[in-house]
């Protein structure tokens, strides 16, 4: 468990951080990035919570613990042993709740605008963010190593979090609807 005494410790101060290993990096390096886009993704996740009910309350809090998870991975390459490394199980636990809450919905017949019920469109912000840390990801991995599972987590969160959306919407009144050329 990790035990913070002290919130500042000025080693930043010339633009450099510590990776999990202790090896000092650039703040602006691809790996340091990755996991400031999968901090800022926790971040409007959480701000998702404050309009989601109990059920899905809880379910965002599970992902939000499983992206500090996503972010220690990242902190520390993946040719490090004994390192806390996202696992296929966390994967497939989105892709359950994926399918748990897609039963209910319709097919549908357009792509779905961001928007409706405050939680939807919260939902769709925190998935736009997650897209973004994703690329971030896939970028990183084009030169150092990546724990190949994160980016199957990340890409299956962001599709649960359009499902959610579009379950928000569902329960007061249904998505809003892409009209392509509608105002030429």
């Amino acid at each position: 468990m990790v035990q913070l005494t002290r919130i500042y410790t000025k080693g930043g101060d010339k633009g450099k951080t510590s990776l999990g290993t202790g090896q000092r990096v650039s703040k602006a390096s691809p790996r340091i990035a990755a996991i400031g886009d999968v901090d800022e993704a926790n971040a409007f996740i959480g701000a998702c919570r404050l309009h989601a009910d109990e059920d899905i309350d809880q379910l965002l809090a599970r992902i939000q613990n499983d992206l500090f998870d996503v972010g220690a991975d990242l902190c520390v390459p993946p040719d490090e042993k004994e390192r806390l490394r996202i696992h296929p199980e966390q994967v497939t636990f989105l892709e359950e709740q994926i399918d748990y809450y897609n039963q209910v919905l319709p097919a549908l017949q357009s792509f779905v605008l961001p928007g409706g019920t405050s939680l939807s469109a919260h939902l769709h912000q925190a998935r736009a963010v997650v897209r973004r840390a994703e690329r971030t990801i896939c970028l990183l991995k084009e030169n150092e190593s990546v724990n190949d599972t994160i980016i199957g987590y990340i890409n299956r969160l962001s599709d649960l979090l359009f499902v959610l959306a579009r379950y928000a919407n569902h329960l007061k009144g249904g998505d809003i609807l892409w009209v392509p050329g509608a105002n030429q």
